[in-house]
């Protein structure tokens, strides 16, 4: 594996740190997360989808060791001191404050273990007027723009995946492999500092230049595009078909073979995506009039043969059964809680190198191994 030999300690909870970090589990590194005596991490008792573990907890835990540790106890934090001294990467999403108040900052960590790549995530970064502020996925989603631009016109909507979370641990592993890479060159890690915030700033950056270049604001408009027209669903007969028109080409044929209407194709108010964007209340109009006229299989047929992209509005259980990641042999087994569950096998694709799909760990399942590698002889932390 790509990160075999490679030690990971993460302190960490709910879904960006750990996102993180299995990630660096899934390309073969030694993930050992040190949770708390009572409960251990937070995402633990979300509910009990999967074999009586939480649904978060199994997808962003697998091929983890769980240690317990109490760190509000001397002897404890010595035995995370001795993991962090032997240790190349260090990952945590705490409260912000908090690693620093256990001396688990950077600079102390670094003084004797300078390799060591140490990777903090938070809401708004470790300096700025909101360094101290929690963030939990949804507020960084309203603080960002991405709720005032998701939704229909009359009710804006966070996003129903957890993305600020996720951005920041994407952003966290890639930087993460960035610094090994450095290392490679330099002997010497680094400190990463990655903020929720600034994640979802950088994905809003089409909205936000829009408005820095024209004082205008992208509108809300459920499943279409705010930027792109046509984009989206559309009504026809029966339902409504997905479709999208990102070309000047795409656009030729859509008017010719779906819309039937040359005269559409060279009308000025639509003439370019910009006109089309400034008139697509119009537009959208003539669109839907000529797809009730026929049945959702008719319109996509045409489209089909037009080479105009479709795609289907699938709900949960319809992606479970998705063909192409049935075909593609996505869904692994996994143990969890002590039996077999569903997972998708993570989109890495790197040849010769399948993700590992270990076990998710029981709270504390690995302290004694993880303490006797370290030359205790107990949980309790005493000298071997």
């Amino acid at each position: 594996m790509p990160l075999a030999g490679l030690r990971v300690v993460a302190l960490e909870q709910a879904v960006a740190g750990p996102f993180a970090s299995r990630q660096l589990a899934d390309m073969g590194a030694d993930v050992i997360k040190v949770e708390r005596p009572d409960g251990g991490d937070s995402a633990r008792a979300y509910d009990g989808a999967v074999n009586g573990v939480s649904a978060y907890f199994a997808w962003l835990n697998r091929g983890k060791r769980s240690v317990v540790l109490d760190l509000k106890r001397e002897r404890d934090r010595e035995i995370c001191t001795s993991l962090l001294a032997r240790a190349d990467v260090f990952v945590h999403n705490l409260a912000p404050g908090a690693v620093e108040r256990l001396a688990f900052g950077y600079d102390d960590l670094a003084r004797d273990n300078p390799r060591l790549v140490w990777c903090g995530i938070s809401g708004y970064g470790p300096d700025g007027p909101l360094r101290n502020k929690k963030a939990y996925d949804m507020l960084v989603q309203a603080e960002s723009g991405v709720v005032s631009v998701t939704g229909s016109a009359d009710s804006p909507a966070k996003v129903g995946v957890s993305i600020a979370d996720i951005a920041s641990g994407m952003y966290a592993y890639s930087s993460i492999l960035a610094a090994l890479l450095r290392r490679e060159r330099t002997g010497l890690g680094g400190r990463i500092d990655i903020a929720m915030l600034e994640c979802l700033a950088e994905w809003m950056t089409p909205a936000l230049s829009v408005w820095q270049g024209t004082g205008k604001v992208p509108a809300r408009v459920g499943v279409r595009h705010n930027m792109i027209v046509p984009y989206g669903a559309y009504a026809c007969a029966d339902g409504a078909v997905l479709f999208a028109i990102q070309t000047q080409r795409e656009w030729q044929r859509f008017c010719a073979q779906m819309m039937e209407s040359p005269s559409l194709e060279t009308d000025p108010r639509f003439a370019t995506n910009g006109d089309r964007l400034a008139n697509r209340a119009e537009l959208e109009a003539i669109i839907e009039a000529r797809f009730r006229e026929m049945t959702r299989a008719d319109v996509i047929a045409r489209l089909e043969r037009a080479d105009i992209p479709t795609g289907a509005v699938n709900d949960v259980p319809d992606v479970v059964a998705h063909p192409q990641l049935v075909s593609r042999a996505r869904w692994r087994e996994v143990s969890v809680g002590g039996a077999s569950a569903q997972a998708l096998l993570p989109p890495h694709n790197l040849q010769g190198a399948s993700p590992r799909m270990d076990a998710v760990p029981a709270l504390g399942q690995h302290t004694a191994e993880v303490l006797g590698e370290l030359g205790y002889t107990n949980a309790t932390g005493g000298p071997a």
